[in-house]
């Protein structure tokens, strides 16, 4: 699939950063956007909550089945061609979805949204670190592409907000019609064609078992979510079971097959391994606060949400900004020396902001706790990413983009579904007392604040000594043990 042909086999490594970074900007905006609208499209349908739920449940659990295909997809069409066509997936299916006419329609339109962005991210991933490794400064052009990931989350329920209260429901999907549009054109134009390699074949056995256990972890987690008897409810722990069942399998298989779907010995590459075990469970941390601050505002403090919104939007903007500098620092600095205190002071303003969440809290302390925290989250997403990938050998980085983003991805899915399980029983019993109200939030912020310190554990073992600087050795030049493998790299 081309749209425009790529000029030459090179393009500028930060140019393909852009590009990935409006795609992943799109997906995230989208899915924040969904997330706030959820009680407005139940009135628009007139439908239970029970049933618009699915709206979000039916995007998420495309996108978990589709991921473990990155790289093999990848592999047999071509990192550009597959992501050209994830996005005008994308487009598509969010085109359908603005145009549907009842629930069932816009439940089955998302799950297509959700099979184009679940490829997005891993194979935006790949080609950024394939761009690094010509080049280097790969921390930088990590920090540009994943900027999306942290400001998106911050301005989605602004915007969110402002369009279902002032346009239309519709216009939270057609809105990234002409975004995707412009991101293909682009994405067509500066990403170089790389040859696909047809004769890897597909493993069918091992796709059969991780995607559906993977998608049946997150169907779990997610009627977790929405029970009331959280993961007590038989349809939450029986989907639990089954897909950790699934997943143990596929372990089994990939650990004894010659071509399994994703090769796990990539593992035994000490970094992949410490930066993947102190990005889950601060992603875990983290992203499962993001649930509990719109909701503090709302039911606490009685804001709207797009005052809500607006409370945040510090936390974004400042993860942004750290992001970018410390992107940079990583490609000088030893990623020990950054993440470390990034996590660390995480830590800390998650905490400042659940000791000072009362009923009459001052804006003050809430709005630059979350600053404190905005800094620690982009002093550590990107530089953790950064310091597990940095070494992974070239024909390695498809499988090991997708390790981290299923990682992420199901981290998310837990620490979501978790928070609000402990909120919800903190709930039960407050009575609708703002006082009580507060204690629970602040009772739940204390395991999330306890997962970021767990993630600091690990994070403490990343490497401590600083790269190599790119101009060191000449573009191409690389390592004896650079050239293997990174399942051979002890």
């Amino acid at each position: 699939m081309s749209v425009l042909p790529a000029r030459s086999s090179t393009r500028s490594p930060v140019a393909i950063a852009l590009v990935t970074a409006l795609a992943s900007f799109t997906i995230v905006m989208d899915t924040t956007i969904v997330n706030v609208a959820l009680h407005a499209l139940a009135r628009e349908f007139d439908a239970p909550l029970t049933t618009i739920q699915w709206v979000t449940s039916a995007y998420v659990l495309a996108l978990a089945s589709v991921i473990p295909a990155a790289p093999w997809a990848m592999g047999r069409f071509g990192a550009r061609r597959v992501y050209l066509g994830a996005i005008a997936l994308f487009v598509l299916g969010s085109a359908a979805s603005g145009l549907a006419w009842n629930a069932e329609s816009l439940i089955a339109f998302r799950a297509l949204q959700g099979l184009g962005g679940g490829l997005i991210t891993p194979v935006g991933m790949s080609l950024v670190l394939r761009a690094a490794a010509a080049g280097g400064r790969q921390g930088m052009l990590m920090s540009v592409s994943g900027l999306s990931l942290l400001v998106a989350p911050a301005l989605g329920p602004v915007f969110g907000g402002w369009l279902v209260d002032e346009v239309s429901w519709r216009w939270m999907f057609l809105v990234n019609v002409p975004v995707g549009a412009l991101a293909v054109v682009l994405a067509a134009r500066v990403i170089p064609a790389d040859e696909p390699s047809p004769g890897r074949r597909l493993d069918v056995p091992g796709l059969l078992l991780l995607s559906p256990g993977f998608a049946a972890l997150i169907f779990g987690l997610t009627r977790a979510n929405e029970s009331a008897d959280g993961f007590a409810a038989p349809d939450s722990w029986l989907p639990l079971l089954l897909g950790v069942a699934l997943v143990l399998g596929f372990l089994r298989r990939a650990f004894t097959t010659g071509a399994p779907l994703l090769d796990l010995r990539l593992l035994r590459h000490r970094p992949l391994a410490l930066g993947l075990l102190s990005l889950v469970p601060f992603v875990m941390g983290y992203f499962g606060s993001m649930l509990l601050t719109p909701m503090y505002f709302q039911l606490v403090r009685g804001d709207g949400v797009m005052e809500s919104g607006l409370m945040t939007i510090q936390l974004g903007l400042a993860a942004g900004v750290t992001m970018q500098l410390a992107g940079r620092l990583v490609d000088r600095v030893a990623a020990r020396w950054i993440v470390l205190p990034g996590m660390l002071l995480a830590a800390t303003g998650m905490g400042w902001f659940a000791a000072v969440a009362e009923p009459g809290a001052a804006e003050w302390q809430l709005r630059t706790s979350l600053a404190v925290l905005g800094v620690g989250v982009g002093a550590t997403m990107m530089p953790s990413i950064t310091a597990a990938t940095r070494s992974v050998a070239p024909a390695d980085v498809p499988a090991a983009s997708t390790l981290v983003n299923i990682g992420s991805q199901l981290a998310t899915a837990v620490g979501s579904a978790v928070m609000a399980v402990l909120l919800a029983g903190r709930l039960g019993g407050t009575g609708g007392d703002p006082a009580a109200t507060a204690e629970a939030f602040r009772g739940t912020y204390v395991w999330a604040v306890a997962l970021i310190l767990l993630a600091a554990v690990p994070a403490a073992f990343l490497p401590g000594r600083a790269p190599a600087r790119p101009d060191a050795a000449p573009v191409g030049a690389r390592s004896e043990e650079a050239r293997q493998p990174a399942s051979h790299i002890r």
